[in-house]
């Protein structure tokens, strides 16, 4: 259902100019939210993967082009369709690629179900840059990480820029959060971690800490590479009660890498390594 607009007044594009993803997160609650994915890539994982459109908008020049395989299959939802000033006046960024998705979230999986099976897994505890988070994200699909499990406080992988970041791949490698009722992530979540027959690695700098090259890493059949939040790491008591405190050598009197960064380097030390 093509809808040309010409204006802002349209109430039913509120979701993509008046609401921040804070508030589109909680928008039915309290049934589940919805959010905004951008550019065609990120929207065909996030079809592909299960997530159902709840609306389009297009830039007018994109229609024939990228958009056009959304505005053909999707005839019974609203495609808006509008001049790219038009769009970008609405939701005061400019658009990537001329294509948003209005989507409704789905229940976040359990911790013990993303990790059935898996053998490589990444935590996330109080992350909150968005682009770091999507930039994990792409690095722990690409480098054989099985799941990630994120702590109540990091950004969402949701967030439009977390998933155009992580090019779509926040659909495509399961995660979910830890419970805020649990309390601190590091006590319950620690436990169920290790009945599940985890060991864990705490990434800090810590006098400490062994090298991430490390025999006894690359043996662990189960292993949880846990990355802390930017600036200050992870918190004493997630180090303390972590089986392993590992660093990543540095040189020319670096003392540490980006969050993002530190990520890619031990998910390609760890998962390379990955018993099968």
């Amino acid at each position: 259902m093509i809808i040309n607009i010409k204006d802002l007044n349209s109430p039913e594009l509120n979701i993509y100019s008046n609401r921040n993803e804070a508030q589109l997160l909680h928008i039915n609650e309290p049934e589940l939210g919805i959010f905004i994915a951008e550019s065609p890539n990120v929207i065909i994982r996030a079809l592909d993967s299960g997530y159902e459109p709840i609306s389009f908008l297009i830039e007018e020049k994109t229609a024939e082009k990228e958009a056009k395989f959304f505005i053909e299959k999707y005839t019974d939802i609203p495609i808006y369709i509008g001049e790219i000033n038009v769009l970008e006046n609405i939701t005061g960024f400019k658009l990537t690629r001329g294509v948003l998705c209005a989507m409704k979230r789905k229940e976040y999986p359990t911790v013990e179900s993303i990790c059935n099976g898996a053998k490589r897994i990444v935590i996330l505890e109080d992350v909150v840059n968005p682009t770091n988070v999507g930039a994990i994200f792409r690095s722990a699909a690409a480098l054989n990480m099985d799941a990630v499990i994120l702590s109540p406080a990091c950004s969402d992988p949701l967030y439009r820029r977390s998933a155009r970041v992580s090019m779509g791949t926040v659909f495509q490698i399961p995660w979910t959060f830890f419970s805020k009722k649990d309390g601190p992530w590091y006590k319950n979540g620690m436990n169920k971690l290790h009945k599940m027959g985890f060991k864990t690695a705490a990434m800090a700098l810590d006098e400490n800490a062994i090298s991430i090259k490390d025999e006894r890493l690359a043996n662990e059949e189960k292993l949880a590479i846990i990355m802390g939040t930017e600036g200050e790491g992870l918190c004493d008591e997630t180090i303390a009660a972590s089986d392993y405190t590992v660093m990543i050598p540095m040189s020319h009197g670096v003392d540490s890498l980006n969050v993002a960064a530190a990520s890619a380097v031990a998910f390609w030390e760890f998962g390379t390594n990955k018993n099968n």
